[in-house]
C-alpha cells in the first residue's frame, strides 16, 4: 500500500531555515475531530481483531502498551504544550496515527496540532512532498527547521547534532509554551538504547529543556510495517525502492540486503517492509 506524493500543498507551515512565514490555515477543528474519530474506531476495530499471525498480535501488544503511553502524556501535559516531531518516516507516522487516534474527544481540540519538522541538510524530494502533503492530511502545523539530521535523540553525539540542538533551541523559543515534544524513536536507533523503557525522558547534555515522550521505544521493525500496512496507512513511495532508513540524499541508500540481481545484471531493491532484522534496517545509511 503505498501512494505517490504529490506537489507539496498549501498548509500550516513555519519556515524557519530562511526566515520566518506566518502559519496558514490548516482545516478547523471540526475536520480535525472527525479524523481523530475514524483513526480511533480504526484502531480499536484492529485491537479487537482476531488476527491470525504472532507478529499481528505482537502489534496489538505494542499498540496497546503506545496508547497508554500517548494517553499518560495528555494526562500531564494541556494539548497547547504537546508537540510532535514529524519528518514523514515509517515510525513518526505510527506514532502520530496513534496520536490521534486519543483525541476525538479532547475538548479543547485546535484546528492543527504542533509539529516539528527538521529535515536533513540534503533532502530527498519524494520525502518532503510526502511529509508535507501527509502534515496537511493529518492536520499538524509544521514548523520547519533547518538541521543536518532527522533523529532528535542525537543530542550533540553524532553527525549534526549541533544542528539539531540549534533548531530545536529555536523552535521552543518562538513556542515557549511547549513542555513536551512526541518523538518516534525505537530502541535500535542511535541512542535509543539509553532512554528509558517508560516513554518518557527529559533532554541533557546541553541540549533545551523538554521532556521527549517516545511511544513507540520498543517497536520492532517488522512491527513498524506490519501495522502501517495492515491498516493501509500510506508512507514515503522511497520505502517501496529498498530505502529502510531515510535521511538525506548525501548519507542514504538503498538496503543492500533488498538487493536482487537479475540474470541479466539488472539491479533493484525489494521493498523496505520485506526486511526483518532490526539490526539490519541502517545498513543503507552511512552514519
Amino acid at each position: 500500500m503505498n501512494e505517490t506524493a504529490p506537489d507539496p500543498p498549501s498548509l500550516a507551515i513555519n519556515l524557519h531555515s530562511s526566515g520566518a512565514h506566518p502559519p496558514l490555515q490548516n482545516g478547523d477543528s471540526d475536520s480535525l475531530r472527525s479524523l481523530c474519530t475514524s483513526l480511533h474506531s480504526q484502531i480499536t476495530a484492529f485491537l479487537q481483531e482476531d488476527v491470525q499471525t504472532e507478529t499481528l498480535r505482537a502489534v496489538q501488544a505494542q499498540t496497546k502498551k503506545s496508547l497508554a503511553i500517548i494517553q499518560q502524556a495528555l494526562d500531564r501535559y494541556s494539548l497547547p504544550s504537546l508537540s510532535l516531531s514529524y519528518n514523514g518516516g515509517k515510525d513518526c507516522l505510527v506514532l502520530l496515527i496513534l496520536y490521534l487516534s486519543l483525541l476525538p474527544t479532547h475538548p479543547s481540540l485546535p484546528s492543527a496540532l504542533p509539529a516539528i519538522y527538521i529535515p536533513p541538510s540534503h533532502p530527498f524530494d519524494s520525502v518532503t512532498a510526502f511529509t508535507l502533503s501527509s502534515a496537511q492530511k493529518y492536520h499538524l502545523q509544521l514548523d520547519i527547521h533547518s538541521g543536518d539530521d532527522g533523529n532528535p535523540q542525537m543530542a550533540g553525539k553524532g553527525k549534526g547534532g549541533a544542528a539539531m540542538k540549534e533548531a530545536f533551541a529555536q523552535y521552543l523559543g518562538r513556542n515557549p509554551g511547549v513542555e513536551a515534544i512526541f518523538v518516534g524513536t525505537r530502541r535500535t536507533d542511535p541512542h535509543g538504547g539509553m532512554l528509558s523503557g517508560e516513554g518518557f525522558d527529559v533532554t541533557d547534555g546541553g541540549w533545551p529543556r523538554f521532556m521527549r515522550v517516545h511511544p513507540v521505544i520498543e517497536w520492532h521493525y517488522v512491527e513498524v510495517w506490519a501495522f502501517l500496512r495492515h491498516l493501509k496507512i500510506p508512507y514515503c513511495e522511497l520505502y517501496d525502492q529498498g530505502y529502510t532508513s531515510l535521511g538525506g540524499t548525501n548519507d542514504t541508500h538503498p538496503n543492500p540486503m533488498l538487493k536482487v540481481e537479475g540474470p541479466d545484471g539488472e539491479v533493484r531493491y525489494r521493498p523496505a517492509y520485506e526486511l526483518e532484522e532490526d539490526r539490519e534496517e541502517r545498513l543503507g545509511r552511512d552514519w
